[in-house]
């Protein structure tokens, strides 16, 4: 998404950055912990979600008083203070009848926000928070945690970030904390947090919150304890709470998303998610990452081989394919034995896996197993779902990309590239080709992946 930087000042005279993004129905969403909307590039796998989310909406999106894009010399970092963080923005934006999100520390600011402003919040979506913070952390937690920031901002951000997603996304954790320590200082983390445990408690205002709420929390969640959000939905007079037995890293990484986006399109769209956002029923286009492979010589194998040894081949094809989508959150659309297509939220997880593959294909020839040798072609685009299939331009310009690709050749166009810069792929040129059905020529390049 491209964005203008927008500055409005709250009533205590600090500057604060927000941007607008898209059109359709307003969603603000209030920044959960440090960070900044001019950072999304660090974040792009958790972005993948965050898209599908806004897709087809009016985003609204800023930083908060003490981080990002916004004043960092500031005196005031209470619970009040961050509210009127998000009254500045909503004013400034113009939005109305909006969906709020608000998510962990984010949470008790967005309840506080809704229980007086009943007329301006249409929907209330509360991921894994609470009401007071003293009934997920205890003092001497948030203490020590202050403490390691003022000292070792770096460490510090680490250990933050790794917590949800330690076991199954290790290298977003490390993104993540580059974000943190980017948008902000240790020292301000630390007078927030201290601050935050001392004047966050919005359970009084639960029972005056007026729109409905949805409550989504993991089962699990390694943080913030699923009681937490079973007390929260019990006191809110029209609360749904949705429990998630992954959180929505697990779902991003599993390739499940869709049945996060499926919960929260219904809440949010009254159960008509698809004609609110102006696209007909059951199509849904969301930003998505198209692989097509194909398996070279598929034909001259089957009769060099037989039907039946051939056969055992397609199946080992089959089953590494599946394996690697399985484990880089890949989707498999469809497929005829010898290509697949897929699709992924992320563009680096589309290509990590591309190159899983083409060194699992390499692997099998070299353990004595018959050669399987197979080109692949990427593209990221907006396709349009159809039960189950994707069509449109940037599903047929992946496949034509996939075409032009050589045997254990990975080829991707520049919008691809662009997206993995500054990423740990290696890419090679491989210059511009005329594709069939488009008028333009597609700078295409290969993705390095061997050794």
């Amino acid at each position: 998404m491209e964005f203008e930087v927008r500055f409005c000042t709250t009533e205590d005279g600090v500057r604060i950055a927000y941007c607008v993004e898209g059109e359709g129905p307003d969603i603000v969403s209030c920044p959960d912990v440090v960070g900044s909307f001019a950072l999304d590039h660090l974040i792009d796998d958790q972005m993948g979600f965050w898209r599908a989310l806004w897709h087809g909406r009016r985003l609204i999106r800023y930083d908060m008083r003490g981080t990002g894009l916004s004043q960092r010399d500031v005196d005031d970092v209470s619970h009040d203070a961050l509210v009127r963080d998000l009254d500045a923005v909503v004013r400034a934006s113009g939005a109305h009848q909006f969906t709020l999100w608000g998510g962990t520390l984010a949470g008790p600011r967005a309840i506080a926000y809704t229980a007086t402003h009943a007329e301006a919040v249409r929907r209330l979506v509360l991921h894994r928070t609470f009401a007071r913070a003293s009934d997920v952390i205890s003092e001497d937690q948030v203490r020590s945690f202050a403490e390691l920031a003022r000292v070792n901002w770096k460490m510090a951000a680490q250990v933050f970030a790794d917590l949800p997603v330690r076991q199954e996304l290790p290298e977003t954790g490390v993104r993540q904390a580059q974000l943190y320590v980017q948008s902000t200082s240790g020292e301000f983390v630390a007078r927030l947090l201290t601050s935050g445990f001392e004047s966050i408690d919005v359970t009084d205002l639960l029972p005056d919150l007026r729109p409905p709420v949805l409550v989504l929390h993991w089962t699990d969640d390694p943080m913030f304890s699923f009681r937490s959000a079973q007390n929260l939905a019990s006191k809110i007079p029209q609360a749904r709470l949705r429990p998630l037995p992954q959180g929505i890293l697990s779902y991003l990484a599993a390739g499940r998303i869709n049945d996060v986006m499926d919960i929260i399109n219904e809440f949010i769209d009254d159960g008509a998610a698809s004609a609110s956002v102006g696209t007909p029923q059951g199509i849904r286009p969301t930003v998505q990452t198209v692989l097509f492979t194909d398996m070279v010589g598929h034909t001259e194998m089957m009769q060099r081989l037989g039907d039946a040894k051939g056969r055992e081949v397609l199946r080992d094809h089959e089953r590494i394919t599946r394996e690697a989508l399985q484990q880089h959150g890949g989707d498999e659309v469809k497929t005829d034995g010898d290509s697949f297509m897929a699709t992924f939220i992320s563009p680096s997880a589309a290509v990590e896996c591309a190159i899983a593959l083409q060194r699992a294909f390499a692997q099998h020839g070299e353990g004595g197993g018959e050669p399987i040798v197979v080109r692949m072609g990427l593209n990221v685009g907006e396709p349009i779902e159809e039960e189950g299939d994707f069509f449109g331009s940037a599903v047929i310009l992946a496949s034509r990309i996939r075409d032009l690709a050589g045997g254990g050749e990975i080829l991707v166009p520049e919008a691809v590239r662009h997206m993995l810069s500054g990423k740990s792929f290696v890419f090679s040129e491989r210059g511009e080709f005329a594709m069939k059905g488009f008028d333009d020529a597609v700078r295409l390049y290969e993705v390095r992946w061997r050794a």
